[in-house]
């Protein structure tokens, strides 16, 4: 291979950098598998076993987790509703953005994170123990 020559490896590895950037960039946009694939130039199941390779997760996995990162942030950064933030951040409903969330961050992180938040006005706090789920630490409830 001449100096000026780039290899195959990473030409895929560019590729894969453009679609998880894509991710990172529209990640409130409905992204799918074969759309990620054609930014990354690749057929949809070379594409999820590359992506996994590289990256350690698969895209979609990838993609959850970049929604509920930005998710966490405008729970602790604003005030809109919980299902306002769920919206804006890619999912398509309450639900799913709920088991996602626990999914990702645990149900004991989630306890933690809304005690984090006991800062918001109490109509807020108490919409959000609520949306997240039926597991918060009931001394939560009893001190609000």
């Amino acid at each position: 291979m001449h100096a000026g020559a780039v290899s195959l490896s990473e030409e895929n590895n560019r590729r894969l950098l453009r679609a998880r950037d894509a991710m990172d960039r529209d990640f409130a946009q409905p992204l799918d598998v074969p759309t990620l694939a054609a930014v990354a130039c690749s057929s949809e199941a070379n594409f999820i076993r590359s992506f996994k390779a590289a990256f350690g997760e698969t895209p979609h996995r990838y993609l959850q987790r970049r929604r509920i990162e930005r998710a966490m942030y405008l729970l602790r950064a604003s005030t809109l509703s919980v299902t306002d933030i769920c919206m804006q951040c890619g999912f398509s409903s309450l639900g799913t953005f709920s088991r996602t969330f626990r999914d990702i961050v645990g149900d004991y992180q989630r306890q933690l994170f809304l005690v984090d938040h006991a800062g918001l006005p109490l109509p807020v706090v108490l919409e959000q123990i609520e949306m997240l789920g039926e597991l918060v630490v009931p001394v939560l409830r009893k001190e609000f």
